[in-house]
């Protein structure tokens, strides 16, 4: 299996194909909007805008798991991201991370990429994971770590393709 395997959701319901992004660098992260690090949305729109043309992508998926800050349904989430971030990149339907519930591309990512103490276990919002253009889930990111910080990682992919 590869990342590419893996269908979801889009925040309007459409059902996709990860495939659709091969060649992409992406960076992947559960979001939640009334959380202490829901201004990390400005941070990765940033990044998003900064290297989009080069082919990179953000994939922001929804997840009420941690202290109930996703408790909105997608359209209000969908109103949310674009009014208080102006959001452009692309957004899912509210899923689950972990548990026999989490959706299996999330299985898929803490396989691969464990987290501290080689935990699968998504363990709060704004968790992240950098894949390069080949689907190969490079690294995890704990929720703290801002995305202006992941800056030098996503160029380094781009010196090296």
């Amino acid at each position: 299996m590869s990342i590419y395997d893996y269908k979801v959701k889009m925040i309007n319901g459409k059902e996709i194909s990860m495939s659709r992004y091969k060649g992409k660098v992406l960076l992947i992260v559960n979001v939640a909007s009334t959380c202490g690090m829901t201004p990390q949305y400005e941070g990765l729109q940033k990044l998003f805008k900064t290297y989009k043309k080069k082919g990179f992508m953000v994939l922001g998926f929804p997840s009420n798991e941690f202290g109930d800050q996703e408790s909105q349904g997608n359209e209000e989430i969908a109103k949310f991201c674009k009014n208080s971030y102006q959001v452009g990149f692309d957004m899912f339907e509210k899923v689950k991370v972990n548990g026999d519930d989490a959706i299996p591309l999330y299985n898929y990512l803490k396989e691969q990429k464990k987290g501290f103490l080689w935990s699968k276990k998504v363990k709060w919002n704004f968790t992240k994971f950098l894949v390069d253009a080949k689907g190969n889930v490079l690294k995890r990111y704990a929720s703290p770590t801002t995305p202006a910080s992941i800056q030098s990682d996503i160029e380094e992919l781009f010196k090296n393709s």
